[in-house]
């Protein structure tokens, strides 16, 4: 029990941090944005250009089931770990933005954002690998807004990246 302790305690310091950005607007809004790149539209979006543009929809439906794998074990985790959000378990502590669902763990937003790139990287080449820097965005924007604890993200990330692994 240690171990998750000594994560806990690492999410607990990393908020109290992410709190302190609070106080600028600017820099708010602009998270608040990058988080809503990954609600999903990009998810479908992105790969149909793709394949729009390589005049073939295979890749769109490739990326249509890594999705749909990805939707479901997101489902399933969320529904069997249920850990609070950080709002349900630290004092005094809120979100910026209402989280769309009730559970934590894992970030449904990083593991989407991530899947996506390496799909991405996966059909275009090293391109594409800049894109890592918008899925680490995306899951830090999770975190700043107070839905997520850093774990969930490091979690969601490294959901993604199995899931995509083991389909190439």
């Amino acid at each position: 029990m240690t171990v998750l302790n000594d994560i806990y305690q690492y999410d607990l310091r990393i908020l109290k941090w992410c709190v302190k950005s609070r106080y600028h607007q600017k820099f708010i809004a602009t998270v608040r944005a990058i988080s809503r790149t990954g609600d999903g539209y990009l998810q479908i979006l992105l790969p149909l250009i793709i394949s729009l543009f390589t005049q073939s929809l295979n890749f769109f439906w490739f990326a249509m089931t890594a999705f749909a794998i990805e939707r479901l074990l997101y489902f399933i985790l969320k529904h069997t770990l249920k850990r609070k959000r950080p709002p349900d378990v630290v004092p005094n502590f809120s979100c910026v933005v209402q989280p769309s669902d009730k559970f934590s763990f894992p970030s449904g937003h990083t593991m989407a954002a991530f899947l996506l790139v390496g799909l991405v990287v996966f059909e275009l080449g090293l391109i594409a690998l800049p894109l890592y820097i918008w899925a680490t965005a995306v899951g830090a924007s999770r975190v700043i807004l107070g839905v997520h604890f850093p774990s969930d993200i490091l979690a969601g990330a490294t959901l993604g990246t199995v899931i995509l692994l083991g389909l190439i």
